[in-house]
């Protein structure tokens, strides 16, 4: 069984209901989930929305970044969500999860899932602030 258990970049509200039963495992001591919101402010300016585009390529590159997490950690299920289109703030932007048999483990993999998500995925975000500017975000850093 694929220890992968759910990946997807969605035009849709996330669920974390959703997300947390697909990484449900009898063999898991410890489940992490990291949920990613749309914040009020970035650095010190007002954001009022924001917008998220991704790369035809995205689906394809989230899997080889989870598969190469599922290779580096004793995971027994992780899943990783992304939102693109227009969010407000407190929608959810991005949910990843990992199970694994212990709670150390379980937050190592889930923070190499977020992080090498971001770096490495090509998902954009544009801005819009408060004074009626805006600014676009890789998020491959």
């Amino acid at each position: 069984m694929d220890v992968i258990r759910l990946l997807d970049i969605r035009d849709t509200p996330l669920s974390v209901d959703e997300v947390y039963a697909a990484v449900g495992d009898h063999a898991a001591g410890g489940t992490t989930l990291f949920v990613g919101t749309v914040r009020e402010q970035d650095q010190g300016k007002p954001v009022t929305r924001l917008s998220y585009s991704a790369h035809p390529s995205a689906q394809a590159e989230l899997r080889r970044v989870a598969e190469k997490v599922a290779a580096d950690f004793p995971v027994t299920a992780l899943a990783a969500v992304h939102r693109v289109g227009d969010l407000e703030l407190g929608d959810i932007a991005v949910i990843v999860a990992a199970a694994c048999p212990h709670r150390g483990e379980a937050f190592a993999a889930s923070r190499r899932l977020i992080d090498d998500l971001k770096a490495e995925v090509p998902i954009w975000k544009h801005q819009l602030f408060g004074d009626g500017s805006a600014e676009w975000v890789g998020a491959c850093e």
